[in-house]
């Protein structure tokens, strides 16, 4: 019973350790991840579908022009007819026991519709607002994988770094330890490289559980399942010369670019037209109806084969002048304030995106100069971690000095990756305010 207990603890480890053998590796590039978030995100199809929906409304709306015909018909007993008296005298009204069957075609069509040439022309706007609608949503979907992207390098930097420092830590405590079992050093200063290891650990713990989650995010985005793993091998020092570069290059664009902002425009226009279309139902309208039938009347028999039919035939021109009608002037004052209220909210939009265009560029010029100093800081850093090694080893230099000028060295690369990120991630966010789609 044991050996078969063993044998199935062996098999599910196999089992698991294909699993993870088996899982699908993805190389990733911004390029790339932005390439297939847009082409599987559900939000994307669901506003290109949007669009199609919005389409059929035009075609819809058009259609209210073309001719339209109808078929009825309509069977009718009488059982006992009614009688009038007049003078004293009795008229019965027909016969009883009889049939009367009647067929109408109908065939009708606008010839001056003022709501409907109105109606047209809101759909076609109105597919126009869907689509920015759908570009929004692209554009707010670039941003996020963008910006995901980025916060996974820095995951993964920062990761690295702290890996880095960990085995430097290690590598110290090490020599510290030898030179203590040697009689070279205190104990104070072995315990102190100890606890220096000991406080880095938990550091790179989070740090791994921080990449993690940031490819969990990314993969969400891009609507990816869970068992792919993504391997982006570029660093965000990598970035640092499109930081200098855009720095050099910062044109002071407008909003014309700007989803919200076309969005307003559509939607004013909307409005205006919605105006028209209020003002239509102060308009005439004029159609025409052709109309047949075929009647036969007074049968007493079941048999309508052998009724006898007569047609007739109808051409009716109809006019309808509206004279009066109370709601007709509240939709019409109800259209005017929805535009004046949509100018103001336009305005107060655009004063603070103008804003946040603003803020966003004094944070990426922030960030630039944050970068050139960090860099320095991490060369300085470097530089006195190996002075502090060369005095510890001649025993001229303390534990201290050597803790805090690795500490230094860590806190120096990490600020520097965190610099470039905020550089970029500002910058994605004002491409997102401006409307740019290519980064």
């Amino acid at each position: 019973m044991r050996k078969s207990k063993n044998y199935l603890a062996w098999a599910l480890i196999l089992m698991l350790s294909g699993t993870v053998c088996a899982q699908e590796k993805l190389d990733l590039t911004l390029d790339k991840a932005l390439e297939i978030a847009l082409s599987d995100n559900p939000t994307i199809k669901v506003a290109d579908q949007e669009i199609v929906l919005k389409k059929v409304a035009n075609k819809e709306a058009w259609m209210n022009l073309l001719p339209e015909l109808s078929v009825g018909g309509s069977w009718q007993y009488t059982i006992k007819v009614p009688v009038m008296v007049l003078g004293g005298q009795k008229f019965q009204l027909g016969d009883n026991d009889v049939s009367t069957v009647a067929g109408t075609a109908t065939l009708s069509l606008p010839i001056f519709a003022p709501a409907v040439y109105k109606s047209m022309s809101l759909t076609k706007t109105d597919i126009q607002l869907a689509q920015e609608k759908a570009r929004a949503s692209r554009l707010d979907l670039i941003n996020q994988v963008t910006k995901a992207y980025y916060l996974l390098m820095l995951t993964q930097d920062s990761y690295e770094v702290l890996q880095k420092s960990y085995e430097l830590a290690e590598e110290n405590f090490n020599v510290v330890n030898s030179r203590y079992e040697q009689g070279l050093v205190s104990e104070y200063d072995k315990i102190s490289a100890e606890v220096q290891m000991r406080n880095v650990k938990p550091s790179v713990v989070s740090a791994e559980n921080g990449v993690r989650l940031a490819k969990l995010q990314l993969k969400v985005l891009m609507g990816i399942t869970e068992d792919i793993d993504l391997i982006v091998k570029e660093k965000l020092n990598n970035y640092e010369t499109l930081v200098f570069t855009n720095q050099l290059d910062n044109e002071n664009k407008g909003l014309e670019n700007n989803s919200t902002m076309r969005q307003f425009d559509l939607n004013a226009n909307l409005l205006k037209k919605n105006v028209g279309l209020a003002w239509s139902n102060f308009m005439p309208t004029l159609g025409v109806a052709l109309t047949g039938q075929y009647q036969s009347m007074y049968n007493n028999n079941w048999n309508v084969f052998n009724y006898s039919w007569i047609g007739s035939s109808q051409l009716t021109f109809s006019l309808s002048i509206p004279i009066f009608r109370a709601s007709n002037f509240t939709k019409l004052k109800t259209a005017r304030l929805q535009r004046t209220q949509l100018e103001l909210n336009r305005i107060d939009t655009e004063r603070k995106l103008n804003m946040q265009v603003t803020s966003y560029k004094n944070n990426m010029a922030a960030s630039s100069e944050q970068v050139l100093s960090n860099k320095e800081a991490v060369n300085q850093a470097n530089k006195a971690l190996s002075i502090s090694k060369k005095r510890y080893e001649v025993g001229k230099g303390t534990v201290l000095e050597l803790n805090s000028s690795q500490v230094s060295l860590t806190q120096s690369e990490l600020t520097y990756s965190q610099s470039i990120y905020d550089y970029l991630t500002a910058k994605a966010d004002l491409d997102l305010v401006l409307g740019r789609e290519n980064n």
